[in-house]
């Protein structure tokens, strides 16, 4: 049985303290060596003292996790994990928010914050996952702990990214990774997933080389040190980069071998997820495979359905409706749109554009031309409050495509336009110059005008020939 003695002893360890560190100015090193012998039994008092210095709790070192607040607070975190499992992302939160998780070890209360965290970012909302991720990663970095800084920078890379903050999502990215490997952590499932995770970000901020040169590395690391589930993210996030290279063949290639070995493990929204990937891809290929995305799509959602988030169950709609746009299905087309509109909300989100895109071309293919035309403008919208980057300039160019089908030629160019400036190409030409050029042009000639209008006072100006009405002769006299 874990007594006392071991728990005052491991704890210390953990904390990095020797027991005369740990002895301070309150006890003798001799007594914390008699303690942790198991040869003096601390009055509460003492346990106190010793469990503020080792950033836990009495009751801890009293019980361990029989403790009456520990026990209970596992047992409650046990059920919000079990309700995010069943697809309850609410009563997750909901459940974790009623926690005290000032009387329970740091360890138990980052588990608990970590699980609302995850469970917000499962309900869209990311900022709120955010705030609780950055203190958490602070923790762990200040603690050493560098398994615990990787799981956290994974879930704060992913959702800076969907937040739209690329600057920040690389920032904690790269910081981590650099972390890991300067402590050997080389290969393990939480450097690799981490790394392969990083992917995204780069290939968002419009860094393809360098993201497929990351991809190369990932690769050669996973195949010599990795698990098959730190293959599998590997493989699956070089997908991503492979895809964003017009690469289809590649990308196929990778995403199989992600769903082989990732399948190996025990069930998560990974999976899924990559499904969906899958299907996307399989809907661009040539010829696009729409029968063959659904078939992707339906396995993905039963799962998705539990794990997933709103943004997860929302591409599941949104690939549906152009599956079944390109079968010629408009109903369902229309219906799959609205039904991943309404999952995301009226937030600006990359997900809600695409989404509105997509119910615009089944609006368009229907033939209602105002409705395609109002979700095309609501899109355009949304896209213009969020930051610059390579998906929202990628959404820009799929809506001026949309705007040059429908003949508002004007409106295509400006999307464009758009487009290419989000992608982080800017006009060439030295625009303010020569607008100054110009102004000064028309303000010569505007000036010189009055002048070609006066007639000379010593040269009667009269019309010559037929102009005048007269004969060729008589213009001939004149």
């Amino acid at each position: 049985m874990t007594t006392i003695a071991d728990r005052v002893r491991e704890a210390r360890l953990a904390a990095g303290l020797s027991q005369t560190g740990l002895a301070g100015d309150a006890f003798s090193p001799s007594y914390i060596s008699l303690i942790e012998a198991g040869h003096r039994e601390p009055t509460d008092s003492a346990l106190a003292t010793l469990a503020e210095r080792l950033g836990t709790t009495l009751e801890f070192l009293k019980h361990g996790e029989e403790g009456p607040n520990e026990s209970r607070t596992r047992l409650e975190l046990d059920y919000a994990r079990l309700a995010l499992v069943n697809g309850e992302a609410a009563e997750a939160a909901r459940r974790v928010a009623e926690l005290d998780l000032s009387v329970v070890t740091p360890r138990l209360r980052s588990e608990a914050l970590f699980t609302r965290a995850r469970a917000l970012e499962m309900l869209g909302q990311l900022e709120e996952s955010i705030e609780i991720l950055e203190p958490l990663y602070a923790e762990a970095l200040r603690a050493g702990d560098l398994l615990e800084l990787a799981r956290v920078a994974v879930d704060l890379v992913v959702t800076y990214l969907e937040a739209g903050d690329l600057h920040r999502s690389v920032e904690v990215g790269e910081r981590s990774m650099t972390l890991l490997e300067d402590a050997s952590l080389v290969g393990t499932d939480e450097h690799l997933w981490l790394g392969s995770t990083l992917l995204w970000s780069y290939v968002e901020r419009g860094d393809l080389l360098f993201a497929a040169q990351r991809v190369s590395e990932l690769i050669r690391v996973a195949e010599q040190l990795g698990s098959p589930r730190g293959r599998g993210s590997v493989y699956w996030n070089a997908a991503v980069v492979a895809e964003e290279r017009r690469d289809y063949e590649q990308a196929q290639r990778f995403t199989e071998r992600a769903l082989a070995l990732l399948g190996e493990g025990e069930a998560d929204r990974d999976i899924p997820r990559l499904r969906v990937n899958y299907a996307w891809l399989l809907l661009r290929s040539e010829p696009p495979e729409p029968e063959a995305a659904l078939a992707q799509l339906e396995k993905a959602e039963s799962w998705l359905a539990v794990l997933g988030s709103a943004g997860d169950r929302a591409r599941v709609d949104v690939e549906r409706s152009r599956a079944y746009l390109m079968l010629g299905d408009l109903d369902l087309a229309t219906d799959h749109a609205r039904a991943a509109f309404e999952l995301l909300g009226d937030m600006p989100r990359l997900e809600t554009t695409t989404a509105l895109v997509a119910l615009g071309d089944a609006l368009e293919a229907q033939g209602d031309e105002s409705g395609a035309a109002g979700a095309y403008e609501r899109a355009a919208s949304m896209l213009a409050m969020m930051s610059a980057s390579r998906q929202s300039a990628s959404i820009w160019r799929d809506l001026g495509d949309r705007y040059l089908f429908r003949g508002e030629v004007k409106r295509a160019a400006e999307t464009f336009d758009r487009a290419l400036r989000e992608a982080g190409l800017r006009p060439s030409i030295p625009l303010k110059a020569m607008s100054e050029v110009k102004r000064s042009r028309t303000a010569r000639a505007e000036v010189k005008a009055p002048f070609d209008e006066v007639k000379s006072p010593f040269v009667e100006v009269r019309p010559s020939g037929e102009a005048a009405g007269l004969t060729e002769a008589e213009g001939s006299v004149n």
